[in-house]
């Protein structure tokens, strides 16, 4: 197990579910009524802890809501706004005894509750996780750790989506079967990602970058686009290639459709990830820095698949 100061990954749970949504609203023009189509989502999850191959855990089995690991997620709606969120914990805080999901959990719970009560601006996601972050520091009792933090805000309205990315988890908008936008990948060195941290009084040594670091982007979003939002416990095990392959297979925009993929991508990452003589994506990495690396990275794996559709027709 890898110290805190080395930054390591150890993780512990595993969990998964969907939610579907409906963007539908309608206003009514005083002497004019014409059809117009409001754009929606629909989202599924799924994930696996790191210890989930020994257990043989499947996709169904609920231990905590939104809770993968040492991973957390939400899905959550604000008028015509969706958010999504992933957030990778620290499992070297184990060595002080300390349950490294705890605080990626309350961040990810933190940036829900700001978005369901619309304390949020829709253009900054990087907002949403400084406010959670500074309200984590300002807890009396401190939640101590450290995660990565990736947030987008899908304005429906708009069709934009708006998105902030601390660290190395991240999304991909896929359209037409290829990707056309990735988050930026943030690193300090090779597997030592950018992360928010929260440290003991007197332990002064733990890495800590601060919210206004993430990477931020506004792209516009169309219906069709399929995003996916994951951890890195997918993109250090499955290529691009493969998870673009298991995307093509969505037939349709319909719930069914989209969790059978996100329960492919996930389980697909999990084989590969015990896989001792697979060349994945983190090992070419590794072998980039100088190290004689071979086999997948066992890890927490968080994925979300949000499809873009139309809701119902409505009145305007």
């Amino acid at each position: 197990m890898q110290s805190v100061l080395v930054y390591g990954r150890h993780f512990a749970r595993c969990v998964m579910g969907y939610i579907p949504y409906d963007a539908s609203a309608s206003v009514d023009l005083p002497g004019r009524r014409s059809a117009r189509r409001q754009m929606q989502l629909v989202t599924a999850s799924c994930g696996f802890s790191k210890d989930s191959a020994a257990n043989n855990n499947r996709p169904g089995q609920v231990f905590k809501k939104d809770i993968f690991g040492d991973d957390a997620c939400f899905v959550a709606k604000y008028k015509n706004y969706d958010v999504l969120g992933v957030a990778d914990g620290v499992g070297g805080w184990r060595d002080y005894g300390i349950d490294p999901s705890q605080f990626p959990s309350q961040l990810m719970k933190t940036c829900e509750r700001l978005v369901k009560l619309g304390h949020f601006n829709a253009q900054s996601p990087v907002a949403i996780i400084a406010t959670s972050y500074k309200e984590l520091l300002e807890n009396k009792t401190p939640c101590i750790g450290s995660s990565t933090a990736c947030i987008i805000v899908i304005d429906n309205e708009s069709k934009t989506l708006h998105s902030a990315n601390l660290g190395d988890s991240g999304f991909l908008i896929v359209r037409g079967g290829k990707v056309v936008h990735r988050s930026e990948e943030q690193q300090h060195y090779f597997n030592t990602p950018f992360q928010l941290s929260i440290a003991p009084p007197g332990l002064n040594t733990i890495l800590s970058d601060s919210p206004e670091s993430a990477s931020s982007s506004s792209v516009p979003i169309k219906v069709g686009d399929i995003v996916l939002m994951a951890t890195d416990g997918l993109f250090d095990n499955m290529p691009e290639s493969l998870i673009l392959k298991e995307i093509g297979k969505i037939k349709d925009q319909t719930i069914s459709s989209i969790q059978s993929a996100v329960n492919a991508i996930a389980e697909r990452a999990r084989e590969f990830a015990y896989d001792p003589n697979y060349m994945s994506p983190f090992a070419e990495h590794a072998r980039a820095n100088g190290m004689e690396f071979l086999g997948g990275k066992p890890d927490d794996i968080t994925v979300l698949i949000s499809a873009v559709c139309y809701a119902q027709d409505i009145d305007s």
